[in-house]
């Protein structure tokens, strides 16, 4: 590793333990302030990390030498304990046959055919809000995201608590998971106590859910034209398809990323617009022009500027705040010597906030992302699905769904808060602290 570049001791790392848990956002960010887009952190037993803001290492590692970068035992490890190996999570040729199965599942195509789906889950959530009571909007939120991908996926009509049990485990296993990535010290305690054990089971129960789904569709003569047909549809190059294991694997990956960035996003979406009601008034006289018999997909290439709220919000609070990979090669970057084995995490959080690249960096302004702008202006410096071959393989099915979430909500109600500033909570995703909305009827 060269030299030059500024070094974070781990006595520092030590000193600031209990805010670093707590929200390691302000340490990185003096970090990055005091030492540049690029500072080592010393994590002790000769363990080092590389953090960087540097916008151009981040396409340097993630889309032009993304071949000698692979995610770190972060993902592929820890993660995939509890929700298998699938897309997310997996490396190499493993990921690549993988990406090339699924892709065609999310052409915008297939979008089309699960779109009226989408839209009329995200109504019958919304009615479950109560006008002209402060209510936290992310609960809410969060199971609107749930059920949209469980009924896209597979058509499914709860008439138990299936889902609802589906999701209960999902968020369990990540809160465990949470506890061991930032407390690594008391792995040893974990797994004493059977708390890592008893996850295992869990997450073992919704494998059992989804094989019993999966084998009820085989036998089915019935078409959904939902994701799981597709799934099943799909072809490896010598003609077989999915395993029933691999097909459990990519659906709970479906699960985890496909609702918790959407949720976290629509809540900061909402909340930003509370506090910027002349913002939020623009979208409403958008929203509100629509023709009556559009289909959801003409209503969402016709609402432009609901969609620049949403990657605006992206841009401000990224609910992938960060990524990181490992060098499994020797490379280099600049005058940056990278050996084998470094692990580099990028801050989109950073980078996204960063004053050489956004004028105003804090402030809330959609018209950033304005239509009529050409994107390669900021594309180098924005990366609300990550980049490269490996960006998020949902990143159209997530943006419709925000833009028909938002749209429905404003065009209903005004929104308003009395929170003061939007408040994070950075976890494996970057979630908001607070989310008390109050919803009148226009």
């Amino acid at each position: 590793m060269s030299n030059t570049i500024p070094v974070v001791s781990f006595f520092t790392v030590l000193k600031n333990a209990s805010r670093i848990l707590k929200n390691p956002l302000p340490f990185h960010h003096e970090n990055f302030e005091k030492h540049g887009n690029i500072f080592k952190v010393q994590l002790g037993f000769g363990h080092s990390v590389i953090f960087t803001r540097d916008a151009g290492l981040a396409k340097h590692t993630l889309q032009k030498q993304h071949r000698n970068y692979h995610k770190s035992a972060l993902q592929s490890r820890d993660l995939a304990k509890y929700i298998g190996e699938g897309l997310l999570t997996s490396n190499g040729e493993k990921w690549l046959r993988q990406r090339r199965l699924i892709q065609p599942a999310f052409h915008k195509k297939k979008l089309e055919e699960i779109i009226g789906t989408i839209q009329s889950v995200i109504k019958e959530e919304l009615s479950r809000i109560e006008p002209g009571k402060t209510t936290a909007i992310f609960p809410l939120m969060n199971d609107l995201a749930f059920k949209v991908v469980a009924k896209s996926l597979f058509s499914y009509t709860d008439t138990g608590n299936t889902i609802s049990r589906l999701q209960y485990i999902t968020q369990t296993a990540q809160k465990t998971l949470i506890k061991e990535i930032r407390q690594p010290y008391k792995r040893w305690w974990f797994h004493l106590s059977g708390k890592i054990k008893s996850t295992l089971r869990l997450t073992q129960e919704a494998r059992d859910i989804l094989n019993n789904i999966i084998e009820q569709r085989k036998k089915s003569d019935k078409n959904y034209h939902d994701l799981l047909d597709m799934l099943l549809e799909s072809r490896y190059e010598d003609g077989s398809g999915m395993s029933n294991e691999q097909l459990i694997d990519e659906i709970l990956i479906l699960f985890t990323a496909g609702h918790e960035t959407t949720s976290n996003a629509l809540t900061f979406t909402f909340l930003l617009l509370a506090l910027h009601p002349e913002i939020q008034e623009k979208v409403y006289t958008e929203v509100s022009e629509s023709e009556d018999g559009m289909s959801p997909m003409q209503l969402v290439a016709k609402y432009q500027y609901t969609k620049q709220c949403i990657e605006e919000s992206m841009r401000l609070y990224p609910p992938a705040y960060f990524s990181d990979r490992v060098a499994i090669g020797d490379d280099q970057y600049d005058n940056l010597t990278l050996k084998k084995g470094t692990t580099i995490l990028i801050s989109f959080f950073e980078i996204h906030r960063h004053k050489s690249f956004w004028n105003d960096p804090l402030t809330f302004n959609p018209d950033r992302f304005d239509s009529g702008m050409d994107k390669k202006e900021y594309s180098d410096w924005y990366f609300p699905f990550g980049a490269g071959p490996r960006m998020c393989i949902g990143n159209n099915f997530a943006m419709s769904e925000m833009i028909l979430a938002v749209s429905e909500l404003v065009k209903k109600y005004k929104i308003t808060t009395e929170l003061k500033e939007v408040m994070i909570k950075p976890l494996i995703t970057l979630k908001p602290e607070n989310s008390g909305l109050k919803c009148t009827r226009r």
